[in-house]
């Protein structure tokens, strides 16, 4: 019996190199699951040019033609459930998301931030590190809440920071391992093996 795959809605801004770690992930069989929609609120996102050229629906949605957050948020749900999503994947997604969003699709939400959350939330989270003057930094992917990166801890993946790193240096060592640790979490869903109970996710 074939196993359906678990279809997948990215949302984006920019580039989408999270989004093609995870296109590439699924064209090589390594994840149980299929992009079927690729929404940006900008028209000049890279990663909109990406799905394209995969034949995934690339959709721009333009949330300065909409009231507040929460009409956007209608709209992306509307588009989202037309396209039968599954799991909801923010892949440098730059907008807060509302509970119109999140209620639509409860722990179906997901998101990698650049940090070891609960450290760092929010954004620059690499300069913050760096500020800070932290040893270890890496990344975190986390079920989407109404707060700001306070949702539930799937998976985390750590990296040294260098006495010589600047913001760009640690970036890029940490995009590495986002583009190990995201398919990875999205495979765990697909296999049915998160649980969440409270503040934690349980993996079986």
């Amino acid at each position: 019996m074939t196993i359906p795959k678990t279809r997948l809605g990215v949302l984006i801004s920019g580039s989408g190199t999270n989004l093609q770690a995870i296109i590439d992930r699924c064209a090589a069989g390594d994840l149980q699951a299929e992009v079927v929609c690729v929404i940006s609120n900008r028209a000049d996102a890279f990663g909109l040019q990406r799905a394209g050229s995969h034949g995934i629906p690339a959709i721009h949605l333009n949330h300065r033609e909409f009231a507040g957050r929460p009409e956007y948020d209608a709209a992306l749900v509307k588009t989202l459930t037309q396209h039968k999503v599954d799991l909801v994947i923010l892949a440098g997604f730059m907008r807060i998301v509302t509970p119109v969003l999140l209620d639509a699709f409860p722990n179906r939400v997901m998101n990698i931030h650049p940090a070891l959350l609960p450290a760092f939330p929010g954004l620059d989270a690499q300069k913050q590190a760096l500020e800070y003057g932290a040893k270890v930094s890496g990344c975190t992917v986390h079920f989407v809440d109404a707060g700001t990166d306070t949702g539930p801890i799937i998976l985390q993946s750590t990296v040294p920071v260098l006495e010589d790193d600047t913001v760009e240096s640690l970036s890029a060592r940490i995009h590495c391992e986002e583009h190990k640790l995201y398919p990875a979490a999205i495979q765990l869903f697909a296999q049915g093996r998160l649980q969440v109970s409270g503040r934690r996710v349980r993996i079986s």
